[in-house]
């Protein structure tokens, strides 16, 4: 007789067991549970192979242990219900998913453990008297058939009171899967948000991984992470527009010779040998038919740098209840993206008053560390606001990598509130500096402050500004991320 009810292999039972080592919440669970009920740390087993594996098969009733008939119970019910496939969209061949969804369903096992007692008992009851049936019938018949049938009896007893008990059963595991689906649906959707990949995930240890989880949870910025989301998204959407080797947007088509950007309708010519020499004709002439762009220009590959404004003003909230900073710092991550896809360097620099001033690294050739993204989008500086401190390390980081590697072109992206002044002196080295080394400087006013305005600092400092006054719109920023 089986002691689980959901059929496992052997790698299966390795995965189960190295999970229950290495997640101390499934081994406080399990020591909790054995003090009161029988067999609970199979129990906690079932459900996690029906949740970790791709197609889980429930053993016929017959095949199991009469002690773990609570058990199997517990797992039909799961099983058969309806949220349980959307679980398994989620805990499917991922242990430390499968090990949550167990750990979400705590409360709930607690409960059916609790109502499933007197059946439990009958069922303990049974078992006994069965082995008991098994060491008499080595003695008289007489004592042999009257232990059978105090088995049956047991038996049947704790038939009956599982009967008893299966309404409520059912209830209890509809509404736990509910909830661990819904806990399994937000974890997943929180690490896509912070740019963690499954694959990701699959390297990470389990604790590490649980912590992560927590920490993201629990971030202060955590209650953005939808906000986050759809910024990742936008950008992606964006790269997906964004035409390569082309000087910039789609305006229409133009005639010329650049085979980077012609007409597809021009290309089919080559396929038939009577137009081949007219196709060659035209090209000598300049006369192709070319995709024409303008006004945009893809830049080289220096460093991407995203200052952002952490003074006390970023707090405040607009429209939606997003605050200023929540925007900057989304805005920065998806940047953060941007750069990676490029295989550029990219540069986060947190600023407030002169004397406070934050830089993370995150080298274009490198994994980014999501402990150091989670440390960028969590430090805020507070104080008041200044120009020079942040853009003067912007300037010196893009010319030590002039130096270092000899790339230029890199881009600042500025993202603040306020307004502040700079000095001549400072000014005119800001300009020789972008002259030698070719960068360039995009301005962002969030929540449409006096340094939107034209003729204001920033827009003095800045090659490309723009206002977003509506703080739950992230398509004011779209165009950065066709140019970047």
């Amino acid at each position: 007789m089986h002691t689980t009810a959901v059929v496992a292999d052997r790698f299966d039972r390795i995965t189960w067991r190295d999970t229950y080592e290495q997640s101390a919440g499934l081994r406080e669970l399990a020591e909790e549970l054995n003090e009161r009920y029988a067999h609970a740390t199979d129990l906690l087993a079932d459900v996690f192979l029906a949740a970790y594996k791709a197609a889980p098969r429930v053993r016929e009733r017959a095949e199991i242990d009469l002690g773990r008939l609570v058990n199997h119970q517990v797992i039909s019910a799961l099983v058969d219900s309806s949220d349980f496939t959307d679980l398994r969209r989620e805990t499917a061949g991922d242990p430390y998913a499968a090990a949550m969804a167990v750990l979400a369903q705590a409360t709930a096992l607690r409960r059916i453990l609790e109502r499933s007692r007197e059946a439990q008992e009958q069922a303990e009851r049974a078992e006994k008297d069965q082995a008991q049936t098994g060491g008499e019938a080595a003695e008289t018949a007489d004592a042999a058939k009257t232990a059978e049938a105090a088995a049956r009896q047991s038996a049947q007893k704790a038939a009956q009171a599982l009967g008893a008990a299966a309404p409520g059963i059912r209830a209890a595991v509809r509404n736990a899967v509910t909830k661990a689906a819904k806990a399994a649906r937000e974890e997943a959707s929180l690490m896509r948000a912070w740019g963690v990949g499954p694959g990701e995930l699959e390297r990470m240890p389990f604790d590490r991984r649980a912590r992560l989880a927590e920490r993201l949870r629990t971030s202060r910025l955590a209650q953005w992470a939808e906000l986050i989301g759809r910024f990742r998204q936008m950008a992606d959407g964006e790269r997906a527009r964004k035409v390569e080797n082309a000087t910039g947007e789609l305006v229409g088509v133009t005639l010329g010779n650049d085979l980077s950007r012609i007409v597809p309708s021009e290309l089919a010519n080559l396929g038939l040998p009577g137009l081949r020499a007219v196709f060659a004709a035209r090209y000598a002439a300049g006369e192709l038919m070319l995709f024409d762009s303008q006004g945009e220009q893809t830049t080289g590959q220096g460093a991407v740098i995203a200052c952002v404004d952490t003074s006390h003003s970023m707090y405040m909230e607009g429209p939606g209840g997003v605050t200023r900073e929540a925007w900057a710092k989304a805005c920065a991550l998806a940047l953060l993206d941007q750069a990676r896809h490029a295989g550029r360097d990219f540069v986060g620099i947190l600023f407030s008053a002169a004397d406070k001033v934050q830089v993370f690294r995150f080298p274009g050739d490198a994994s980014a560390d999501i402990a150091q993204v989670i440390d960028f989008a969590e430090t805020f500086l507070g104080g008041g606001t200044s120009y020079q401190a942040p853009l003067s390390v912007a300037r010196d980081l893009l010319a030590e990598e002039f130096d270092d590697a000899s790339r230029a072109r890199g881009d600042i992206v500025m993202l603040t509130d306020d307004e502040c002044g700079v000095t001549e002196e400072w000014m005119r080295d800001w300009n020789e500096a972008k002259r030698l080394l070719g960068f360039r400087v995009f301005g962002v006013a969030v929540g449409a402050p006096p340094a939107a305005e034209e003729g204001s600092v920033l827009d003095a400092l800045c090659d490309n500004l723009r206002s977003v006054e509506d703080l739950t719109d992230i398509h004011a920023a779209a165009d950065l991320f066709r140019v970047i």
